[in-house]
């Protein structure tokens, strides 16, 4: 059989992971599957794109951005397409959407998963932006054309929250989601609550690369309502956007706060949830006080929680551990597993 071929639209700190990750698991995956799996192009937006039906050398790219933070000027098939060209033009089966997240519409990342469909390309995406403001559209496309759309890494990196329930979870209905979902918040309520300064706090965590330039996204709580909008719309098949959310952040919360609410054995949290209630979906992402003794009070710095409540198997909780980049690299790997397994039917 032939390998199965992909392209990688962004290649970013996961993008560079999985190619690693990749590279790693090529015999294995060869022997499984009778086939291997190779990137046919790369298309980036600061790094260079290469475009190459051979191959590319996933080592060497990596090694070049490690060095230089761009693709070297010998890399074989170096070229200036953008990303909606590559997908035209490029020799592939499957189209990965790795590109930064546009957390208020989606796009470009939309627009790439409707041309990589239009060519009968599989899509695989990381990008929580389509699954939070487009998701039906493009499922009913996928279905229509019978094209694969994966998209583990969108919440929680490689944790098989969507697997979980798909495969695992049969003809039961979805009827609460609930979580704690962003690291950032978590990672400042705790600082807060050992009586860091809130200017410190951010200061720290901008030098370790934990908190982003401009944290507001996750301080006023969009990325968790993107997460929460990105569950509902796979697990509950809400048909919402993230403007659906009633949003409230952290960054009205104080020191005074989080003392208060200790002085009552409880510690805040910035929660997510949705439920259906009277036929519709109310979602929700706010900083809550939770009893010091429930599960949710344990989840701490990067460590992340999701539970999904159900009419048949009650209510489950998955719990992620203070993930690395080798977990987001792991969703979009097994969900390329994915593709090669529907292609054996």
């Amino acid at each position: 059989m032939n390998d199965l071929k992909l392209v990688l639209l962004g290649f970013g700190n996961a993008g560079q992971a999985f190619a690693k990750m990749l590279t790693d698991k090529q015999a294995e995956i060869r022997a499984v599957y009778g086939r291997g799996v190779k990137v046919t192009a790369i298309a980036t937006a600061s790094k260079g794109t290469i475009l190459c039906e051979t191959g590319i050398d996933l080592v060497k790219a990596c090694a070049d951005i490690d060095r230089d933070g761009t693709f070297a000027d010998d890399t074989p098939g170096l070229c200036s397409l953008d990303a909606l060209a590559v997908i035209e033009k490029a020799d592939c089966d499957v189209i990965c959407e790795l590109t930064p997240l546009n957390i208020f519409t989606g796009e470009p990342a939309i627009s790439h998963i409707k041309k990589a469909f239009q060519f009968g390309r599989h899509v695989i995406t990381a990008n929580k932006g389509p699954i939070a403001w487009a998701f039906q559209e493009l499922r009913e496309i996928a279905r229509e054309k019978g094209l694969c759309f994966f998209y583990e890494t969108t919440v929680m990196d490689g944790t098989p929250v969507f697997n979980l329930v798909e495969h695992t979870l049969k003809f039961c209905r979805v009827t609460e989601v609930s979580g704690i979902l962003n690291s950032t918040t978590n990672y400042i309520l705790e600082e807060l609550a050992a009586g860091k300064d809130y200017d410190e706090i951010l200061a720290a965590g901008k030098k370790i690369g934990f908190i982003e330039a401009d944290p507001a996204m996750d301080i006023e709580g969009f990325d968790a309502a993107a997460k929460v909008t990105a569950l509902l719309n796979v697990l509950m098949d809400a048909g919402i956007t993230p403007d659906d959310v009633e949003r409230t952040g952290i960054e009205n919360i104080t020191a005074t706060d989080i003392k208060a609410a200790a002085s009552r054995g409880k510690v805040i949290k910035l929660l997510c949830k949705g439920s259906r209630k009277d036929g519709s979906i109310h979602a929700s992402v706010s900083p809550v006080e939770v009893d010091q003794n429930d599960s949710l009070a344990s989840i701490d710095s990067t460590t992340s929680i999701v539970s999904i409540t159900t009419d048949l198997m009650g209510k489950l909780s998955v719990i992620e551990h203070a993930p690395e980049i080798e977990q987001t690299a792991y969703g979009i790997f097994g969900d390329v597993i994915r593709v090669l397994d529907a292609e054996k039917l």
